[in-house]
């Protein structure tokens, strides 16, 4: 028989740290849904402070991959991430749905 009321805990490969830690900052920037301007409105640092923090604590591949990887991904500006969304609206059409 089965003991009731326990629960496994899922475990998370990259579990969010809290908000006052340092490395949260360092997790945000990986995050690909997370933007600069909202790790500004919640850390109040900026673009250029996340990037001197992740060239002192990454490896130079790790930073170098890191930055490559921004640098692609319109996600990480919310103006780029608008406009890319707006081109990708104007090329999609009802027809092709129906």
């Amino acid at each position: 028989m089965k003991k009731k009321g326990h629960r496994p805990v899922t475990r998370v490969k990259n579990p969010e740290p809290k908000i006052e830690d340092p490395d949260w900052v360092i997790w945000a920037a990986w995050a690909d849904r997370i933007t600069f301007e909202e790790i500004k409105k919640r850390t109040g640092k900026s673009e250029t402070d996340v990037i001197k923090i992740m060239r002192k604590n990454l490896k130079p591949s790790s930073f170098r991959l890191w930055r490559k990887r921004v640098h692609e991904k319109s996600i990480k500006h919310r103006k780029k991430f608008e406009y890319s969304r707006k081109q990708m609206s104007s090329k999609i059409k009802k027809s092709d749905y129906l």
